[in-house]
């Protein structure tokens, strides 16, 4: 992640769309985040096909498909939140939702330090140390130049 707590919608999306499960309910009971609204579309679990591309730039291919739960609300004072999570988390897909609404309020700094940062920080250190992991089986392959190779 660029930055340790995204600015956009698609940024904040993004990053709660890959907490942790749970995580995003601990975190939601511990700051006490509510407010009330009307369902436009109740958490439902469905599927939708992942597409690919070899090496990140050729020809797209259709994977497979998986799990996601999606939810949309609006709050009494009109924003409208979408939440979308991979799996079959209702409650992820409504606090999604939710936290996404709330971010276009007044609310959205109180969010932003009390939800996203610690999100993203915890994102940032599972990226990391995946990557150290990594690093940690890498192989360096070299060629030495023999005498009747010159």
């Amino acid at each position: 992640m660029d930055e340790i707590t995204p600015t956009s919608r698609a940024g904040w999306l993004g990053l709660l769309a890959r907490a942790p499960q749970g995580r995003l309910a601990e975190l939601c009971a511990a700051t006490a985040v509510d407010a009330p609204f009307n369902w436009l579309r109740r958490p439902e679990t469905g599927t939708v096909m992942v597409r690919g591309r070899v090496g990140g730039t050729g020809q797209p291919f259709n994977l497979g498909e998986i799990t996601v739960t999606r939810a949309a609300l609006q709050l009494a004072t009109g924003e409208t939140g979408h939440g979308h999570v991979q799996g079959r988390d209702k409650e992820a897909a409504r606090l999604t939702a939710l936290l996404d609404a709330l971010m276009q309020t007044s609310r959205a700094e109180a969010i932003r330090s009390a939800i996203l940062a610690p999100l993203a920080a915890e994102l940032q250190a599972r990226t990391t140390d995946r990557a150290e992991k990594a690093a940690a089986t890498r192989v360096e392959f070299f060629t030495l130049v023999r005498g009747e190779d010159q």
